[in-house]
C-alpha cells in the first residue's frame, strides 16, 4: 500500500510538472535546486566530498563549493525537464538540442553491426532515450537497467521509455539476451559510471580507485560491438547539447583493462562540464567490511602507463597502544594492512614517546604524536576530516573518542565498555583460544577489513637490518617498567654478565628507563664499571640505533625485548610472572627462558610470595643459553 501511495504522489508530481511550459519547469527545478544546496546539509557534503576527490590539487575549495552549487541547480532542472520532455513530439525535443559528431556513431553502427554506447549520469541523461530517431534508422534500441524499489514506478518507468522505442532488459535476469539483441545488430545502451559493489573491478576514476562495473566492457568483447561514449550536456534554459566521442579502441582481450580505459574516457567527458554529473552518488564507497582489496575476486586493475604512485591516497589512520611491547606486536597489523591495497596511505596517530619506533617501517607514510597530557579535543583537531578511516588498536574509551571526534567515518575496533558508537565497525571477539599471542589480537583487526595476515603471525620483522660493530657487544636490560614481578634478579645478571665476559670478550650496554638506575648500577659495580651504562640516557631513537649495533640482548619480559626482536637482534629472555605463549619476542632468533611453577602465569606488578617463578631460572642455564645463541648468530 505504501509503494502505492508512493507511485500517486509520484505521479502527481510530474504530471503537475509535464502542464508546464519547458522553460518554465527548468527554471522552477534549477531555483529548488540552488535552495536544496542550503536545505540539504548531508548531500551537500556528499556532493563537496566527491569534488574532492576529483579535483584534489586541481581547483581551489572556492571553486568547488560553486561547482557543488552549479549542480544543485542543473540537476533539479533537468529532473523537472524531463517529466515535460517525456510528453514532446521528438521535433520539439530537437528543437531544443544541438548535436555534434553523430557521424561518429554512424559510422561505428554500421548496418549489420551492433553497438554499445556508452552512457553517464551526465546532464539530462534521459534525453537519450528521446532522442532515438536521431540514430541510424531501421534499428532497434535497448538498455540494460536495475529495477527500481518501487515496483510501480518501475513499470512506469519502463512502460515510458518502451513508448520511444527502447527495449529494456533487466540485469538481474543475466546477459543472454543482450547479447543476443547486439549480435543481430542491436544498439545496446549501458550506464557505466555507478558503483558496483563488491561484484565490480576497482580501477582509477579521477586517480582514486572506484568499484566499477565491468559489463559495457564484457558486452563490447563478447559481440564485437564498438563502445561508443556519448554525453548530453546544459547549456542554457532547457537547452542542451548531444555530444558523440569516437569508438573507444579494442586493443585488449581483457575486460578489466578495457573497462579502465572506460573510465578514463568517461573522466574526459566530466571535466567538460563538472556541475551537470551526478556527484550525489557515493561513487567511491568504501566497501563494508573489506574496504582492504586483497580478496576481491576481479581484484585491482590500472590502465596501460597508469603508475600506482599516481593513484590519489586511501588515507587509513591507525592509533597505536600506548606502550612499546604493544606497538611492536601490532607492526604484522600495520603491514598487512599497508599491504591490503595499492593505493594505502598510512598514518599512525601515537603518544609521542613511540614516534620514533614507527618511523623505522617503511609501510608507515606518516607519524602524528600525541604530546604527554594533550587533551582529547587537541588530538581530534590534528585528525579532523583527514582520514577515510581508522583502526583503534587500543580498547580504551579515550582512543574510540579520538577517531569519533575527528570526524573519520568508519572507525574499527573491538566492542569494550563505554565506547558505544566511538566504533562503529566492530570486529567479531569470540571468546578467545586459551594462550593466543597478542599479535594476533591486531592481526584480527587487519583480517576483518580484508588483509592477507598468513605468515604474519610469526615475527614482526624490520627493514633495518642489524649493524653489527666490530667488537663483540651484547645488550642487557635487567628493568622492566611493569613491576618487579617481571625482573629477575640484578646480581643474576650481574653474574652472568661477568661470566660471559670473561669467556667471550664481550663488552655489555645495559638499557633502560631513569627508574631502573638502581638496578643498572649493582649491575654495573660488579662488572667493575667495565660496561657501557646507558640507563636513562637515550631516547627511543637512540635505543634503537644501539640495539642494532648488539650481537644479543639479554633481557626480561620488557618492551625492549619486543623491539630487539622486530630489530633481528636475537633475545634471550627471561619470564617468570608472564607468558611466552601470550606475549613472548617473535621471531626465530628469540629464546625464552622460564620455569612453570603452580602459581604461574600471575600476570602480577609484585610478588606476593616467594618469588619462586623466577629463581627458578639459574645463572648456569642463562649462561649456557647466551652462549649458544651467541653460536648460532655466528
Amino acid at each position: 500500500m505504501m509503494n502505492y501511495l508512493v507511485y500517486l504522489l509520484y505521479r502527481a508530481f510530474s504530471g503537475s510538472i509535464s502542464v508546464l511550459p519547458l522553460p518554465v519547469a527548468f527554471t522552477m527545478g534549477r531555483v529548488l535546486g540552488w535552495i536544496g544546496y542550503y536545505v540539504t546539509p548531508a548531500y551537500r557534503r556528499l556532493v563537496l566530498a566527491n569534488l574532492a576527490i576529483a579535483f584534489d590539487g586541481e581547483k581551489t575549495p572556492a571553486e568547488l563549493r560553486r561547482i557543488g552549487h552549479e549542480h544543485f541547480a542543473t540537476l533539479a532542472a533537468n529532473l523537472f525537464s524531463s517529466f515535460k520532455l517525456a510528453t514532446m513530439s521528438p521535433e520539439a525535443i530537437t528543437a531544443r538540442v544541438t548535436f555534434e559528431n553523430m557521424e561518429a556513431f554512424h559510422r561505428a553502427a554500421a548496418p549489420g553491426k551492433g553497438a554499445i554506447p556508452v552512457l553517464a549520469h551526465l546532464g539530462n541523461w534521459e534525453l537519450l532515450a528521446q532522442l532515438c530517431h536521431h540514430y541510424p534508422p531501421g534499428r532497434r534500441f535497448g538498455t540494460i537497467y536495475q529495477a527500481l524499489g518501487n515496483a510501480y514506478i518501475d513499470q512506469h518507468v519502463k512502460a515510458a521509455r518502451a513508448r520511444v522505442g527502447l527495449v529494456p532488459f533487466d540485469r538481474r535476469r543475466g546477459f543472454g539476451e543482450p547479447i543476443k539483441f547486439l549480435r543481430e545488430g542491436g544498439v545496446m545502451s549501458v550506464l557505466v559510471d555507478q558503483h558496483a559493489g563488491d561484484g565490480g573491478i576497482w580501477t582509477p576514476f579521477f586517480g582514486r580507485l572506484a568499484s566499477t562495473s565491468p559489463l559495457a566492457a564484457t558486452l563490447s568483447l563478447r559481440t564485437g560491438a564498438p563502445l561508443v561514449p556519448m554525453a548530453v550536456y546544459t547549456t542554457g534554459c532547457a537547452r542542451w547539447r548531444f555530444v558523440v566521442s569516437e569508438p573507444l579502441p579494442r586493443d585488449t582481450s581483457d575486460p578489466d583493462v578495457l573497462t579502465a580505459e572506460i573510465n578514463l574516457a568517461l573522466e574526459k567527458e566530466i571535466r567538460v562540464s563538472p556541475a551537470d554529473w551526478f556527484w550525489v552518488h557515493n561513487r567511491w564507497k568504501t566497501p563494508r567490511p573489506e574496504f582492504l582489496l586483497v580478496h576481491y575476486k576481479r581484484g585491482v586493475t590500472l590502465p596501460p602507463g597508469f603508475l600506482p604512485s599516481s593513484l590519489k591516497p586511501f588515507r587509513i589512520l591507525i592509533r597505536s597502544t600506548n606502550w612499546l611491547g604493544d606497538a611492536v606486536m601490532s607492526a604484522p597489523a600495520v603491514r598487512a594492512i599497508k599491504a591490503g591495497r595499492p593505493d594505502a596511505h598510512v598514518t599512525i596517530l601515537t603518544p609521542a614517546k613511540l614516534a620514533d619506533f614507527w618511523a623505522t617501517m617503511p609501510e608507515v607514510d606518516e607519524v602524528v604524536s600525541i604530546q604527554a597530557g594533550e587533551g582529547l579535543l587537541s588530538v581530534a583537531r590534528k585528525i579532523r576530516r583527514r582520514f577515510d578511516v581508522a583502526f583503534v588498536f587500543p580498547n580504551s574509551m579515550r582512543t574510540g573518542l579520538e577517531v569519533f571526534l575527528g570526524g573519520i567515518p568508519r572507525r574499527i575496533g573491538y566492542r569494550r565498555p563505554w565506547r558505544g558508537r566511538a566504533i562503529n565497525a566492530i570486529v567479531p571477539d569470540p571468546a578467545p583460544a586459551p594462550m593466543v599471542h597478542e599479535v594476533h589480537h591486531y592481526l584480527k583487526m587487519a583480517r576483518y577489513a580484508g588483509a592477507d595476515i598468513s605468515g604474519l603471525g610469526e615475527g614482526s620483522g624490520s627493514s633495518l637490518s642489524p649493524r653489527v660493530a666490530d667488537a663483540l657487544l651484547l645488550g642487557l636490560v635487567p628493568g622492566a617498567e611493569y613491576g618487579a614481578a617481571k625482573r629477575w634478579m640484578p646480581e643474576s645478571f650481574a653474574t652472568v654478565a661477568r661470566r660471559i665476559r670473561d669467556e667471550t670478550a664481550a663488552e655489555w650496554r645495559i638499557f633502560g628507563v631513569e627508574n631502573d638506575l638502581p638496578v643498572a648500577e649493582v649491575i654495573a659495580t660488579r662488572l667493575d664499571g667495565q660496561c657501557e651504562n646507558l640507563v636513562g640516557k637515550t631516547t627511543l631513537g637512540q635505543l634503537i640505533e644501539r640495539l642494532r649495533e648488539c650481537r644479543l640482548l639479554l633481557t626480561n619480559d620488557t618492551g625492549a625485548m619486543h623491539l630487539a626482536a622486530h630489530l633481528g637482534v636475537p633475545v634471550v629472555a627471561i619470564f617468570g610472572s608472564t607468558e611466552q605463549r601470550l606475549t613472548g619476542p617473535l621471531g626465530s632468533a628469540s629464546r625464552v627462558l622460564r620455569h612453570h611453577v603452580v602459581c604461574s602465569p600471575c600476570f602480577l606488578r609484585e610478588c606476593p610470595l616467594d618469588f619462586r617463578c623466577m629463581n627458578a631460572v639459574t645463572v648456569e642455564e642463562v649462561v649456557a643459553a647466551v652462549i649458544e645463541e651467541l653460536g648460532r648468530a655466528r
